[in-house]
């Protein structure tokens, strides 16, 4: 794949990862949906991918986001935005690690995100309930959707995740790490931006690379 790079070009820099639904390089998306938007004029995810990253049980992984109740809107919205960055950033090169996994070829891990991202995202949900401190593993799949694993505990967010930076690194296998850095520095990654100033996160992705 590196000798497909254009010459000149850092491998790091504008790539989608090799993973369950990315787009084999990034391009203009005429119309990605809610808040996959800001990333449409140059996307690794389809407008399809974008309208299934908000739903509540989408066929993107088959994940059931109410597996402890209903999840507070407030909440809920960041980790759609924590999807559509997944799904659809092409500034996610530095981070991106190869795994042996069924359903993907590569991962991000430990992404540096803005302290205020990570903090804002444990706030609104740290009243939201769930029984497992890591999402990606151990869940019970036995009636083809996630279900909490028998004799664990629904509980606050607060309980599961003291802090903001336990919750950014632990819930998805350390995709994430608290960074001490703030929005607009150039040395941490931003969930979600206003288009109408740019993509914050191309420098971001060069500094690293």
């Amino acid at each position: 794949a590196l000798a497909a790079v254009a010459p000149g070009q850092d491998p790091l820099l504008n790539v989608c990862m090799d993973a369950k639904h990315h787009k084999r390089e990034p391009g203009p998306e005429g119309n990605l949906y809610g808040q996959c938007s800001p990333w449409k004029d140059n996307a690794c995810c389809t407008a399809n991918t974008s309208s299934e990253a908000h739903k509540d049980q989408s066929w993107l992984y088959n994940f059931n986001w109410k597996h402890c109740g209903a999840m507070p809107p407030k909440c809920r919205r960041h980790f759609i935005q924590d999807t559509c960055l997944y799904e659809c950033s092409p500034n996610l090169g530095p981070w991106i690690e190869q795994v042996d996994s069924s359903w993907r070829r590569q991962r991000i891990l430990r992404v540096p995100l803005c302290r205020e991202d990570c903090e804002q995202w444990w706030e609104d949900c740290k009243d939201a309930r769930t029984c497992k401190e890591n999402w990606h593993e151990g869940w019970n799949w036995a009636t083809g959707t996630n279900r909490c694993p028998w004799g664990s505990l629904c509980r606050a967010f607060s309980q599961v995740f003291p802090r903001p930076q336990d919750l950014c690194e632990k819930i998805w296998s350390s995709s994430f790490s608290y960074s001490p850095e703030r929005r607009g520095s150039g040395r941490c990654i931003q969930m979600w931006f206003d288009p109408a100033r740019g993509n914050p996160n191309v420098p971001v992705a060069k500094f690293f690379a």
